[in-house]
């Protein structure tokens, strides 16, 4: 089994202030974490790691990483070069460390990047007429820049372009955050995903329907904390 998470900022003190994870402290948080992860997968499976994964040294975070079952697989995050650069760290423990990487799978085609990409490979590919291809990203947790992707993605889906048969079609843009905090901080398959990803972004934009249109950074502050509360059982 193949799972996906982004995020995670091990050892990392001022994040449960910037995301407002409801830890008491960042050892609560991790005993978590790993409680979480280790209830989910097994040693056999695959866990991709979408970048940012601990603010601490080598020694530290292999240590961590130890607990974790499965095999890990890292896409480097701007953060991982705390750990990753350290010479005291054993990059042994990861099966596989990229800057990006490309899954090709039964039924889709996955593009991982720790940075949401609007425009990615295999974007328009299909298979049995729908597409096929998900872009799945982290970084920007559930900040404001996320909403602005959100709104993004709205406003260019709507938008006819030519192929270059001539052909008018839509721009598909299947990009799943997979931000630490939407999945209870486990590692989800990509259907898992998906379900999450497409009710959380009918959240967004049913929220601003009652807004009367676009959000404020107060107004998506205050959304935050009740996607928040929504996606994480604590």
């Amino acid at each position: 089994m193949k799972y996906f998470i982004s995020d995670l900022h091990f050892f990392h003190g001022n994040i449960l202030n910037m995301d407002k994870r409801n830890f008491s402290n960042i050892t609560e948080m991790q005993e978590h974490i790993i409680a979480k992860w280790n209830s989910k997968v097994k040693e056999d499976d695959e866990v991709y790691i979408l970048g940012d994964l601990s603010w601490e040294k080598g020694i530290n975070t292999y240590n961590l990483l130890t607990k974790l079952h499965g095999k890990l697989i890292l896409v480097e995050g701007n953060h991982d070069a705390w750990y990753l650069d350290d010479p005291n760290f054993d990059d042994y423990i990861f099966e596989d460390v990229r800057n990006y990487m490309e899954i090709n799978m039964k039924d889709k085609f996955l593009v991982l990047s720790h940075y949401p990409m609007f425009f990615y490979n295999h974007q328009f590919h299909k298979n049995d007429s729908k597409y096929m291809t998900y872009m799945l990203y982290g970084h920007v947790h559930n900040t404001y820049d996320e909403y602005m992707i959100n709104s993004f993605i709205n406003k260019a889906s709507t938008l006819e372009r030519l192929t270059a048969g001539d052909e008018r079609e839509y721009t598909p843009f299947q990009m799943i955050n997979c931000f630490c905090a939407f999945s209870d901080y486990t590692p989800l398959t990509i259907d898992e995903w998906i379900a999450i990803d497409k009710e959380r972004r009918e959240m967004i934009n049913q929220y601003e329907k009652e807004q009367g249109g676009s959000l404020s950074y107060e107004q998506w502050m205050e959304l935050n904390d009740i996607i928040i509360s929504k996606f994480t059982n604590l």
